[in-house]
């Protein structure tokens, strides 16, 4: 498939010796292109641009081509006119390590040799997302990558991690917190003199990435020559650009999809962002006092409703998807974008790849509050995670894997939820392809930290003295975890990982230099840690081997049999498992599968006519060389079985 790069309405265009720039302010009334010398210079020489009648400035220039520094000077009623801003569609940005991101914008070569490479077509109902950050893959000092913490180091052959494990798993795509560019550094720790009081954030970082600065640039943190110096510069050759695609490329020709964790919805409270200082009343929803509306919980919802706002929106999307070979798109809090832009991005994206993937984070309970399955989004399960775990926020809560059943949850809930969480059983979706199936992912608690804690193995408050003893898992918390593992790799709809998931990672929050009273307990909301609170330590992998083969051996049971995918709700036939927390069901008179969430007691059913072998039990998952069950399917407490017939 040929790919056609998106052309995009401003910024800086190369063509032959000519670079024109393009900037919309339609309320300025004197626009200044600020070319610099060097990223530190504080001022530079202006030249004045001119006004169109639809209120963009342009300006060309025979002397500003590729490695050429600039921003924009905007006189106006909505404007500051002695603050120089970066270029709100900046393909690359250099960015300072401060609170306010100081930005200044850099001109590139969008050239680069893909070598044929295209996007991965893939059935949404086939996916296995491994969900990572591109830092915490390489940057522990377990990892044996060269270029820690990079993208270059995320791709380096023969380490003991990053894509080499992510391949040995035998995933087959990869969901990326964020790597446009981002505000990295928050307001400093209880500083009297910043413009806000930060009481909350000993790091004074912003870690995970969720605070978009530019939309169109690259975070170059993670580039090989990142640094988080403070006040040092990010991005002085724009290096980042090609490095993201040389990843991409990587992982594509490892038969790998990559889907990008894109925020549209809000930006930082503190950065320099240039669309606030252009023109906030048409980028931002204001109250009627003209202050930010902040219902993201982050400060200031964006307008994705105003036309340039959205026209942003979609040529961001379209960029990323063309420039660097994006197969798909996670958005965050994807309720808060407009329902029109929301179908203009299935409309237009799927035109030019109709195989795309599109997920939104929906905020809404777990439930569809705006329609998204009916346009044709799919989105986060939460049922399926509460309904497995209780619920994220209350860790006293117990759900099927605790021997429970949650609030008005019974049987007919997990029937829902193996058939792919459709309406017609009062489930959320119009077709299993809709629903993200998922136990963890960035947010909150870990899936294994959440089994200590509400299994009584920890307590929430307890000081880890012990990290490696904490980290290992065996006995009932090793069954636990491969329970839910097996309830979600033969669940129908798509199934989604996230890093050290399969070996029940822990996040113990790590020791620092930084005023944390939290150092030593379990941490549930980790953004602002970039240390090894966060990073992979891949000696952890090796001491829960088992549970990690048992993970791999999920992923290629799903590969090879298209029915715990394809399956729709007239192949199940649900087997009588009396009172049971339990659920049981032969599936196209080919396989049986029993799940038992009975902390104590064990499930006997009698065995389907004909022979049949076990391909998972609560202890391996075996497609070859595979045992015959007897009479009876005996299954353990907290355990499940996976037959095929003979």
């Amino acid at each position: 498939m040929n790919i056609k790069n998106t052309q995009l309405s401003y910024g800086a265009f190369v063509s032959n010796n000519n670079t024109t720039f393009k900037i919309h302010a339609p309320k300025t009334t004197h626009a200044y292109l600020v070319i610099f010398n060097l990223p530190e210079d504080e001022t530079g020489v202006e030249y004045e641009m001119t006004k169109q009648n639809n209120g963009d400035f342009t300006i060309e220039s025979h002397d500003a081509g590729v490695g050429t520094i600039y921003g924009f000077r905007l006189e106006g009623p909505l404007n500051d006119p002695n603050l120089i801003i970066a270029d709100p569609y900046s393909k690359a940005a250099i960015t300072q390590n401060s609170m306010h991101h100081v930005a200044k914008s850099l001109v590139v070569d969008d050239t680069y040799d893909w070598e044929d490479d295209t996007w991965i077509q893939i059935d949404p109902r086939d996916l296995v997302i491994y969900e990572m950050h591109v830092r915490d893959m390489t940057a522990h000092p377990t990892s044996t990558a060269n270029q820690k913490g990079t993208y270059a180091g995320l791709i380096e052959a023969g380490q003991n991690g990053g894509i080499e494990h992510i391949k040995a798993m035998g995933v087959n795509t990869v969901q990326i917190l964020p790597i446009q560019d981002f505000a990295n550094f928050e307001v400093p720790f209880k500083d009297n003199k910043a413009p806000i009081y930060n009481d909350w954030n000993p790091y004074g970082r912003n870690h995970w990435g969720y605070m978009t600065t530019f939309f169109f640039a690259p975070e170059s943190y993670y580039a090989s020559d990142g640094t988080d110096i403070p006040r040092s510069w990010n991005g002085r050759d724009g290096r980042a650009v090609n490095e993201i695609k040389d990843m991409v490329k990587a992982f594509h020709k490892a038969g790998i999809a990559v889907i990008m964790d894109v925020v549209y919805n809000h930006v930082s409270n503190y950065d320099w962002q240039p669309l606030k200082y252009i023109d906030r009343e048409m980028y931002f929803r204001l109250d009627k006092n003209s202050n930010y509306i902040a219902n993201s919980g982050c400060g200031n919802d964006t307008r994705s409703e105003h036309p340039k706002m959205r026209q942003l929106i979609l040529e961001s999307i379209k960029y990323w998807m063309t420039e660097y070979h994006i197969d798909g798109f996670r958005f965050d809090l994807g309720n808060l974008i407009d329902a029109e832009t929301r179908q203009l991005i299935i409309d237009e994206l799927k035109a030019i790849n109709p195989h795309v993937i599109l997920l939104a984070e929906p905020w809404g309970n777990g439930y569809d509050p705006d329609g998204f399955s009916d346009m044709g989004w799919a989105t986060f399960n939460d049922q399926f995670r509460d309904g497995l775990k209780g619920s994220v926020f209350d860790v006293e809560e117990k759900g099927f894997l605790f021997g429970q059943y949650r609030g008005k949850d019974d049987q007919n809930i997990l029937q829902c939820l193996v058939m792919g969480s459709l309406r017609e059983y009062d489930g959320q979706y119009i077709k299993s392809a809709h629903s993200v199936n998922y136990l963890e992912c960035h947010d909150n608690h870990t899936f294994g930290d959440r089994l200590r804690i509400t299994g009584g193995f920890v307590d929430k408050d307890e000081k880890i003295t012990n990290t490696q003893k904490n980290a290992l898992v065996q006995d009932k918390l090793l069954a636990m975890n491969k329970l839910g593992a097996l309830f979600l790799f033969t669940s129908q709809g798509i199934t989604f990982i996230h890093e050290g998931q399969e070996w029940a990672r822990s996040k113990v929050v790590a020791e620092t230099t930084v005023p944390d009273e939290h150092v030593g307990k379990i941490d549930h909301n980790s953004y602002e840690k970039d240390n090894e609170t966060n990073w992979l330590n891949w000696n952890e992998r090796e001491m829960n081997r088992e549970l990690v083969y048992y993970y791999k051996g999920l992923i290629e049971l799903r590969k090879q049999y298209s029915e715990f995918r394809h399956s729709k709700p007239e192949d199940f036939e649900f087997m009588d498992v009396g009172e049971k927390v339990a659920v049981a069901y032969i599936l196209k008179d080919r396989f049986v599968v029993i799940l038992n969430g009975e902390n104590e007691d064990t499930l006997e059913l009698d065995k389907p006519a004909g022979q049949w072998n076990i391909l998972a039990d609560e202890k391996r998952v075996n497609l070859e060389n595979q045992q015959l069950v007897s009479n009876k399917i005996i299954v353990p407490p907290s355990s499940g079985i996976v037959l095929k017939r003979n």
